[in-house]
């Protein structure tokens, strides 16, 4: 079988038909005399197009050996094409489906991208945005494609860099880019003050969003797909002095399978969290500020919940990720349907566990804890700032202290600080003033960070989970149903088990983390006298 360019011919000897748009162009490397003895490195690469219709491209986990992937039931033909437009031999690894995916992700990240374009960054951004035609030629639609391209452009550059948020932020001196990585925000581009509309505009497209209604907020989804890797966009909008301002946090639904054992979560809470999962009825709640990651600790734990034996059913605000095997419902006040209308419905669905996205008021606490006593798993997060926070904040909320004591199981509070590069972190030993704000000796070993290529010079790469825990057994049971103060409760709580500000200091004896980062975290305990760390 032969691979031909053009179209098809039936008189012709028979073969593979690819559209001429589908097949790479050779480059200057293509016309090397096969065999010719080039570094990897500096091999034209496959286009994406070609590479994901094809199933074939090239191995990025090859190494100096020259390696081409082809996936699970591609034709194996397609190699005829490849071996002609690469002009030198390589080795054949067959990869199934997934990893295929995998390998494409990996190797295209950072350039082409079904849905997002293939736009890269730095100076090619900024050349877009300088490009950006004024308001008034909104409607000329030939003067949309640099507004387009950036967009595209900023999506594919955040994804790439791992952020979780993008702000644009309109201001009558220019529109300003930021990127939120690791929990910071850094600008990343700015431009001219015309260029609001028409980004904005394009984006609100984008989203499914009512583009001439700018006075109200608005909120909306934008369904993207980067080498084979599925992403949801959440946009909002909100109305600002100098225009709208968006903000498009990006989730990766790779995520939503995230199991316990990723969570990061160990050692004494762990084994909390794993008991109280295992109960069959009470209320399990997780804790922390906005953006600490307790919606994805609540999807790891159905995940862990989710073996196709018991109905789960969910009632959140939005629905991040979609889990099958899980009937996830979103709530929608524009209708009516508030966490306490979508909690009592779920109720007659026969559900055996029940997810609750947030507790917000009273009467959604009461239906939760009736749904407890009814023999339901509920799970569900509170705005507290520690585990103990949670049972004080039920109290504020009015449910009855007996209440409390029989349905709550336990309490998992949580934060996220930055992870230490492993590639460029550098040991240094622990001043005065740094040993007594974390209880260290002076001179104790700990690591700072300096910055390297592959952290793009901030020292950090990811961030990682700082847990507490409370089991709710027969003494905390009867201090709540007491009224105990959180003092009391916390003292019991955190005998044998690291409350935040112990855990935090163990990541940065660990080398995880930095001890500026354990003391954010971890101040308000010793502001107030409450570390009772083991």
């Amino acid at each position: 079988m032969i691979i031909r360019r053009g179209n098809r011919d039936p008189i012709e000897e028979p073969g593979m038909f690819v559209p001429d748009e589908m097949l790479p162009q050779p480059g200057d490397l293509a016309l090397e005399a096969p065999g010719a003895e080039l570094p990897v490195s500096a091999i034209i690469d496959i286009p994406y197009a070609f590479a994901r219709e094809q199933g074939v491209l090239i191995n990025p986990d090859s190494g100096e050996e020259l390696r081409v992937a082809l996936r699970e039931g591609a034709d194996p033909a397609t190699l005829i094409e490849v071996r002609r437009y690469l002009a030198r031999p390589f080795a054949i690894d067959f990869v199934s489906a997934s990893d295929f995916d995998r390998l494409l992700h990996a190797r295209y990240a950072g350039g082409a991208a079904e849905g997002i374009g293939d736009i890269g960054g730095g100076d090619e951004l900024d050349a877009l945005a300088s490009g950006i035609p004024s308001a008034e030629d909104l409607l000329d639609s030939s003067d949309d494609a640099p507004a387009i391209r950036l967009i595209n452009g900023i999506i594919a550059e955040a994804v790439r860099l791992g952020v979780s948020d993008i702000h644009i932020e309109p201001y009558e001196s220019g529109l300003v880019v930021r990127l939120r990585r690791d929990g910071v925000l850094k600008e990343h581009l700015r431009m001219p003050a015309h260029a609001a509309p028409v980004v904005v505009s394009r984006i609100k497209v984008m989203a499914r969003l009512d583009i001439a209604e700018r006075r109200v907020p608005q909120d909306g989804r934008i369904a993207l797909k980067l080498g084979g890797r599925q992403l949801d966009v959440r946009v909002s909008t909100l109305p600002s002095r100098a225009g709208e301002r968006v903000v498009m946090r990006i989730l990766d639904k790779e995520n939503a399978g995230l199991s316990l054992d990723l969570l990061g979560i160990s050692g004494a809470a762990d084994e909390i969290l794993r008991e109280a999962l295992a109960e069959p009825n009470g209320i399990i709640l997780v804790t922390g500020p906005t953006g600490s990651g307790k919606t994805t600790s609540l999807y790891a734990c159905l995940s862990h919940l989710n073996d196709g034996q018991r109905n789960i059913l969910t009632v959140e605000d939005p629905v991040e990720y979609s889990i099958d095997g899980i009937g996830q419902t979103q709530v929608d006040s524009k209708v009516g349907m508030s966490f306490a209308a979508g909690l009592r419905a779920i109720l007659r669905q026969d559900p055996d566990i029940v997810m609750v996205g947030e507790i917000r008021d009273r009467e959604t606490a009461d239906i939760a804890v009736q749904a407890s006593l009814t023999g339901h798993l509920v799970l569900s997060t509170v705005h507290t700032n520690d585990a103990v926070g949670a049972i004080t904040r039920l109290r504020d909320m009015r449910i009855e202290p007996f209440l409390i004591a029989s349905t709550l199981r336990a309490v998992v509070a949580q934060r996220l600080v930055r992870r230490l590069c492993p590639t460029c972190r550098e040991p240094v030993t622990a001043d005065r003033s740094i040993a007594a704000l974390l209880g260290f000796d002076e001179g104790e070993i700990i690591y700072r960070a300096r910055g390297c290529e592959e952290c793009h010079d901030t020292g950090f790469k990811g961030r990682i989970g700082v847990f507490e825990a409370v089991r709710v057994d027969g003494t905390i049971r009867r201090l709540i149903a007491d009224g105990g103060d959180e003092a009391v409760i916390a003292r019991h709580a955190f005998l044998n088990a690291p409350n935040l500000g112990s855990a935090a200091r163990g990541l940065v004896r660990a080398g995880e983390t930095t001890p500026e980062e354990a003391i954010r975290i971890s101040r308000h305990e010793e502001e107030e006298g409450q570390d009772h760390a083991a």
